[in-house]
C-alpha cells in the first residue's frame, strides 16, 4: 500500500477556487490509479474524480464535471485536484484514494490505501 496525505483545503467563498494536493509515499506511484473522494456531515462518502496511471485518462462525477480538473506529477508523486466556481454543497472532507491496476473505477471498496483527508468549507 501506498502512504497518501492531502492538504490545501480551506475555507472559500462561493464562486472560489482550491487546489488539493495528494502527496504519496514509496517508489511506486506511478503503479497506481489515484482518486478523490468527499464526505459531508451526515452523508456517505461519493466519489468526485480519478485518473489514470499516468494521467491520459480521467473521469469526473457529474456533480463536479466543468469545474474540476484531476492531475498528477508522478515525478513528484502527488496528484491534485483543482476546483474552480465553488458552490456551497462542495462542503465536506475531502479524500484522496489510490488503487492498483488499470481500470479508473467510482466505488470506495475497490481503493485499497486512503488519506486522512482535507477539510473543504464554501460559504455562500
Amino acid at each position: 500500500q501506498v502512504q497518501l496525505v492531502e492538504s490545501g483545503g480551506g475555507l472559500v467563498q462561493a464562486g472560489g477556487s482550491l487546489r488539493l494536493s495528494c502527496a504519496a509515499s514509496g517508489r511506486t506511484f506511478s503503479s497506481y490509479v489515484m482518486a478523490w473522494f468527499r464526505q459531508a456531515p451526515g452523508k456517505e462518502r461519493e466519489f468526485v474524480a480519478t485518473i489514470s496511471r499516468r494521467g491520459g485518462g480521467t473521469y469526473y462525477a457529474d456533480s463536479v464535471k466543468g469545474r474540476s480538473t484531476i492531475s498528477r506529477d508522478n515525478a513528484k508523486n502527488t496528484v491534485y485536484l483543482q476546483m474552480n466556481s465553488l458552490k456551497p454543497e462542495d462542503t465536506a472532507v475531502y479524500y484522496c484514494a489510490a488503487r492498483e491496476g488499470e481500470v479508473l473505477v467510482t466505488n470506495t471498496y475497490q481503493y485499497n490505501s486512503w488519506g486522512q483527508g482535507t477539510q473543504v468549507t464554501v460559504s455562500s
